[in-house]
């Protein structure tokens, strides 16, 4: 294994855990810029409205999006398992 093989390597994981997770990150991104925005126009200074709409958005987005996330996390194991049997890694 050299470093070009590596870098390969690397960067497919950078790109899954990307591609896993940022469906979920932007979820919460936009439901805490809304809650902000309501926040700031009514004047609304309550904690709970914070987390509890944004739980409920990121359960759901994890439900939407767990297909997803489990066929790029399955396809870079069996990437990474295909070079361990090839002597790869």
């Amino acid at each position: 294994m050299n470093e070009s093989d590596t870098y390969a390597v690397l960067s497919d994981a950078l790109l899954a855990v990307l591609y896993a997770a940022g469906p979920i990150m932007a979820i919460a991104l936009v439901v805490g810029l809304a809650i902000a925005l309501f926040q700031a126009l009514t004047q609304i200074q309550e904690m709970t409205l914070t987390f509890v709409p944004k739980i409920v958005a990121i359960f759901i987005g994890l439900l939407v999006f767990m297909p997803l996330m489990y066929t790029v996390v399955k396809s870079l194991s069996d990437q990474a398992f295909d070079m361990m049997m090839n002597g790869g890694l």
